[in-house]
């Protein structure tokens, strides 16, 4: 059962400076992929923080998404945020497509230099989704971005 949300998420936001952070969403339930998206760009915003954003079709194309983006884009990001909305259906489908992008997103997080930032809703209805961009159970974009700063300032202070 879900929580309210890590009421603690936006406490201590570092300062970072010229960070810059590419956010990847689907298009699969744009009314509420964009409001992810708002959400995390506000917090940039406010942080200072450069973004540009990539579609992609559904949440299976994100990992290939950020892998070849970091493989082949001229300007790296400092963070990747990626964002969808799988929502639970009559058939198997939402389980494995739920595996695939978890998977995909941890192997990028264990291969890649820089924060993979899971932004990816998997719920069993829409309802559900809607309570986690600014509902009851807090916005997940806005967590997202503020996940994506702190994972920057530890990353730099790593290397």
């Amino acid at each position: 059962m879900a929580t309210k949300g890590n009421t603690s998420v936006n406490k201590g936001i570092p300062a970072i400076k010229d960070a810059f952070v590419v956010i990847i969403k689907t298009e699969w339930n744009a009314h509420i992929i964009n409001k992810l998206e708002a959400g995390a760009k506000k917090i940039l915003k406010a942080n200072n923080i450069g973004c540009k954003t990539l579609t992609v079709p559904g949440a299976f194309e994100i990992p290939f998404t950020v892998k070849n983006h970091y493989a082949y884009s001229a300007i790296l990001p400092d963070a990747y945020i990626v964002l969808g909305t799988v929502i639970r259906g009559d058939t198997p489908h939402f389980d494995y497509v739920c595996k695939a992008v978890t998977d995909g997103v941890v192997q990028l997080n264990l291969s890649l230099d820089v924060p993979v930032i899971f932004g990816v809703l998997t719920v069993d209805n829409e309802q559900q989704a809607l309570d986690r961009t600014g509902g009851k159970h807090g916005h997940k974009g806005e967590e997202a971005a503020i996940t994506a700063i702190k994972m920057i300032a530890l990353n730099r202070k790593l290397k």
